[in-house]
Parts: structure tokens; sequence; C-alpha cells
């Protein structure tokens, strides 16, 4: 957060949010009265968390399994390494969501690979897909291993911890620039799922294309995102968690928090800061600090969940 002049209290919700955007690096965000608190790096973030145990559940996203270009020869590698981090946390997770493109071309060999892999931390995990995930004609491999007892294209929803989450689907009939689309049939099933909860359930939605408009021009966003949104509006905490664009980004707005996370694969380029979105080659020493997984806690009474986001190194 070099650069800018942070009192105790008095830093400015704008200047906050800028360090949350491009600062996330290996960092727990508390947030109370919609203002973001850092709790340190990883290792004392991790220690906190300890202190005060929670419900924790982690996410991981953009595996691309089946990836072997400049960018990342060996996307299954550094999945095996994400995971293998995972296992080595001191205090297991309750479960893990995979927010989308699980692999690169929708291949069976490329589902069974990671399958292979992902099952080796031993947890529940709870799929979104990708569009990357729908590129086979029928969308059967998809929908054969993660689909099963789902609505429509793959939504659904669970409750765990006194935490409500809803898994969405925005890679279908994507819009002008790619942008993602959730559709009338989806919306009209989220605001049914969501009626009659308490206005104090906490709430996490996640898809794999971000629903808060990043970069239109890329296609980093969700068309119908906003009435997504409308219907979490009452709530008193809500977190929203995506993937697709490999590399973190955070925003807070009233009672909404954007997470978007780390790819395990490969990064992509900054909004607009290249030509165009797609896998961004780095010096190999630097690539591992540019992958990583994001662990989310919920503790009882806070407004609320917090986010370490973890790099494979660094």
């Amino acid at each position: 957060m070099s650069g800018h002049d942070h009192g105790d209290d008095g830093v400015s919700r704008r200047k906050v949010l800028e360090c949350m955007t491009w600062a996330g690096t290996g960092v727990l965000w508390t947030i109370t009265g919609g203002v973001p608190r850092s709790l340190g790096i990883i290792d004392s973030a991790q220690a906190a968390t300890a202190a005060t145990p929670g419900m924790t559940f982690l996410q991981i996203s953009d595996s691309h399994v089946g990836f072997d270009k400049p960018a990342n020869p060996n996307a299954l590698g550094t999945l095996e390494e994400a995971i293998n981090k995972i296992n080595a946390m001191p205090a297991k997770p309750s479960f893990m969501i995979h927010t989308g493109d699980i692999t690169h071309l929708s291949k069976a060999a490329e589902f069974d690979n990671a399958d292979r892999i992902i099952s080796q931390s031993k947890l529940d995990v709870h799929y979104v897909p990708g569009e990357h995930d729908f590129l086979d004609e029928e969308v059967k491999f998809y929908r054969e291993r993660y689909g099963r007892g789902t609505k429509g294209a793959g939504w659904y929803s669970f409750d765990a911890g006194g935490v409500h989450f809803v898994g969405l689907v925005n890679v279908v009939d994507l819009k002008a620039g790619g942008l993602g689309n959730l559709g009338a049939e989806q919306l009209a099933w989220l605001e049914d799922d969501l009626r009659g909860k308490s206005k104090s359930t906490p709430i996490v939605l996640f898809a794999h294309i971000p629903l808060w408009t990043v970069y239109p021009e890329w296609g980093w966003g969700t068309e119908d995102g906003g009435r997504a949104l409308e219907y979490v509006k009452g709530f008193g905490s809500v977190t929203v968690l995506n993937g697709h664009i490999h590399q973190v980004m955070q925003k807070v707005e009233g009672n909404v928090t954007f997470h978007t996370a780390r790819s395990t694969a490969f990064p992509q380029p900054a909004p607009g800061a290249a030509p165009s979105p797609g896998p961004m080659k780095v010096e190999d020493a630097r690539l591992r600090s540019m992958l990583g997984v994001a662990s989310i806690n919920f503790k009882q009474n806070e407004q609320r969940l917090a986010i370490i986001d973890t790099p494979l190194q660094g």
C-alpha cells in the first residue's frame, strides 16, 4: 500500500478500496461498518483466524487443466501445488468451492485429471462451470460430474455454518464481448430461493464471471448481474465470489463485498493493460506469486466474511 497516506481512522474509502484492488496478495481483510481493515500478511492472519475460530472454506478457480502454453506449460502441476498448500493448512477447512474453468478444453481426460488432483484435498467441493467447461458439443462432461441435482444449466444453493451459499451459472449464452449472462429462468429461481430467508443470514453468491462490471471491453462482467444483486440488497452481509479474470480484485458496495480469485494456472493482464485478455507470460520466478487460492472465514455476529488470498509462492 505504499504511496498512500493512511490514518488510523480517517483513511478515505476510495484509497482503501484502491489498496484492496491492487495489493491483495496474502492479506486477510475484515470489514466493519463497510470499511476494510487488514490483519496482516498470511502467517499472522492465519494466527489471528485460528485465535478466534469460525467456519472457514476455500475458493480455488481457473485450473485450466489441459493448458500447456508458454504462460504455464504444466497447469496440472500448479493445481497440484495449490492442493498441497491446502493440505498443509493447520486447520482443515469445512469445504471448498471451485469457481469454474476446471478444464481448458472440456475433454474427458482433463476432467479426470482435475478430479484426481482436487480429490487429494479430501474436501467436499462445490463447483460452478466456466465457459471452458462447456466446450464439448453436448456439455455432458461437466453435467455428468457436477450437475446432478442442480437446476437448469447447473445452478443450486446450500446452507453451511449459518451461511446461505448460491452457485450461479453465467457462462451460457454469453453476450456481446463475452459478457456473462444469468438469464430470466435462473434469476426467477434466485429470487424464489432467497424469498423467506432472514435478512440477518449471511449470503454468498459464487459464479465464474464477475457479477460486477470489472472491464466490459473484455467481457469481464455479467450483463444482467445487477438483477441478481437487487435480490440481495436487503441482506446484512453479502459476499460475491468469482474467478475468470485470474487476479485478485475486491470492492465493497454497501452490504456487498465482491472478490475475484487468482487462477491456479496462469495470470491475465490487469484491465486495459494489454490489447486483449488471455494467458500472460511472466518470468518463471514470478509465476507462482501470481497464482493461488483464497480462504474465507465466517464468524458469528461479524458483519463480513474475512478473505485471505494465498499465492503459491511468495
